[in-house]
């Protein structure tokens, strides 16, 4: 039993975490670390099992990830063409390929270490496959914590559905990606309003330099034209990031009614990165995602967890460069 109390501990940890707010990333790597420290306690119980089973672990331990990583190699190149193929070249669109390129050359760097016998290649590879490892467990932290989030849907009433803006189509057409929140966001008015308590619907997107008319005002235009009506939506009209949104829609409501509640909606590929920042600006709502086209998920995915990584890149790239020199001290 000794062996689970880590384990145990990170899960008390993880839902302590979950009932101060679901929107905090230490909640992600505390039920990673809870998962992987449960994976380990379980492989100790293996000494008990017959050898027949233990050898079939341990081949699934090895032929696993050198099967998934052939895969998700495969995967990311085939959906980083597609994306270049439907979205483009803009580096937005290239992250899938990137990353299944650099996967390919850390192997490709661990194989000629081994190789060879440099032992300059070798403490290359290891602090590269160090770095790889500790990004890799965040991610999937990311990625699954992400997915839970995506699960949880309010019960309580809310006063205000803010959807975020993004790009226009020729600077005045709503694109479907963004059709797709405002869909979603309808959804989640008409859902309160069946209640009795109809919110107001915050259309929050400023003009960029490329548009025509704010975000704001084509996102109103696209509901009204729909039959939602007029007198429900508020515009946001300033705002040019994510984090603006939130902001500028946050002093909207609070002048409104000081104790609010909302959602927030946005595609869901962005939803628990928006959810963080929501927490960073004090918005007192959750966070609801739209679907998005499949093929548009890794790339968009990654681009989420670069951003999430990058705002804490203190804590981030001194682990990085601890586990780098750590590399280099156990090759001398």
């Amino acid at each position: 039993m000794i062996a689970y109390a880590p384990a145990a501990l990170f899960f008390v940890l993880f839902g302590v975490g979950v009932l101060r707010d679901r929107r905090q990333f230490s909640n992600a790597v505390f039920l990673g670390i809870a998962v992987s420290l449960l994976s380990l306690a379980l492989l100790t119980e293996l000494r008990r099992a017959p050898s027949l089973v233990v050898e079939g672990v341990a081949a699934a331990i090895i032929l696993l990830p050198a099967f998934g990583t052939v895969a998700l190699v495969w995967f990311l190149i085939a959906n980083g063409m597609t994306m270049i193929r439907k979205e483009g070249r803009r580096p937005a669109n290239l992250l899938s390929l990137l990353a299944g390129l650099g996967i390919i050359a850390v192997t490709l760097l661990l194989l000629a270490a081994l190789a060879t016998g440099s032992r300059r290649l070798a403490v290359l590879a290891g602090t590269a496959v160090l770095v790889v490892l500790y990004v890799s467990f965040l991610f999937v932290c990311f990625v699954g914590y992400a997915f839970l989030y995506s699960r949880h849907r309010p019960h309580r009433n809310v006063d205000f559905v803010v959807v975020l803006g993004s790009g226009l189509i020729g600077g005045e057409r709503v694109p479907p990606l963004l059709a797709s929140r405002l869909n979603r966001g309808r959804e989640a008015y008409e859902k309160q309003a069946a209640r009795g308590n109809p919110p107001v619907l915050i259309t929050s997107g400023g003009q960029g330099p490329d548009e025509k008319l704010p975000e704001s005002h084509a996102m109103a235009d696209y509901l009204t034209e729909r039959g939602f009506p007029a007198e429900h939506i508020e515009r946001e009209d300033r705002s040019r990031t994510t984090e603006e949104n939130l902001l500028f829609s946050k002093a909207v409501m609070e002048r409104a009614k000081p104790d609010y509640q909302c959602v927030v909606v946005t595609n869901n590929f962005h939803a628990f990165r928006a959810a963080l920042l929501a927490r960073k600006t004090g918005v007192n709502g959750h966070v609801l995602g739209s679907p998005t086209a499949r093929y548009y998920w890794p790339s968009a995915t990654i681009r989420e967890f670069a951003a999430v990584f990058l705002s804490h890149k203190l804590v981030n790239f001194g682990i990085c460069g601890l586990l780098a020199l750590c590399g280099v001290l156990a090759a001398l």
